[in-house]
């Protein structure tokens, strides 16, 4: 069993309480503009962004350090064609066979089985789950906490998206294993998500909706 080693905790930053309020709060303004969006414009979007917010990701915490994900970043508009017509495939059986309490819920958001945000954005990213993977000698190791990793780092991804200018939207049509024969990925690696990644289109729209009010998702147990 390999000895842990340890070294002193890098960059840790303190600040004063009042400070820390501060900044908080900015960075929950910052996040409550965020919005998931349907209507993107085709502008480009330089590939250094996309390969810092996936950096970004990549330092989310995780099970055992296994860092169990892969980030499929996806310009190429053929590709991009094909993960449509796949997805919208997908997308028409649900909406044909979905449980009508489950329509109903997705009713007020106006989405369908019509999906060219896909084509449009200038960046789609698979994001993909490794149920395990290779160790430093090639031998298979299992990881652990996958889903939970992973959703963490795609947290990360989409926040930092976000805070460098970019609008977003998380697509997950079922089952989505066509996107392991499309973009190459092992069998070992489950998709979880595409994340289309851009600017709004000039006169894009979003549904009306509100969030849970502070007192709705957190209860505070004090001494």
């Amino acid at each position: 069993m390999t000895t842990p080693q340890f070294e002193p905790l890098p960059d840790w930053r303190e600040y004063p309480p009042d400070e820390m309020l501060l900044r908080a709060r900015a960075m929950r303004e910052e996040l409550q503009r965020r919005r998931t969006i349907r209507d993107f414009s085709d502008r480009a979007v330089p590939r250094e962004l996309i390969e810092e917010a996936i950096r970004a990701a990549g330092t989310a915490p995780n099970g055992a350090n296994r860092q169990p994900w892969h980030f499929v970043a996806i310009a190429d508009p053929a590709i991009k064609a094909r993960i449509r017509q796949a997805a919208e495939i997908e997308e028409r059986e649900f909406y044909q066979t979905a449980p009508m309490e489950w329509l109903a819920a997705l009713a007020p958001l106006g989405t369908d089985e019509q999906k060219p945000f896909i084509e449009v954005a200038p960046w789609v990213i698979a994001v993909f789950a490794e149920r395990w993977g290779r160790g430093p000698n090639m031998k298979r190791q299992t990881n652990y906490y996958v889903q939970e990793s992973v959703g963490i780092a795609c947290g990360m991804l989409l926040a930092t998206l976000h805070h460098a200018g970019l609008a977003t939207l998380t697509h997950t049509p079922s089952p989505m294993r066509f996107l392991n024969d499309l973009l190459g990925r092992p069998a070992q690696e489950k998709a979880m998500m595409l994340v289309v990644v851009g600017y709004p289109a000039p006169d894009a729209k979003v549904p009306v909706i509100t969030k849970k009010s502070l007192e709705e998702i957190a209860t505070f147990l004090e001494g």
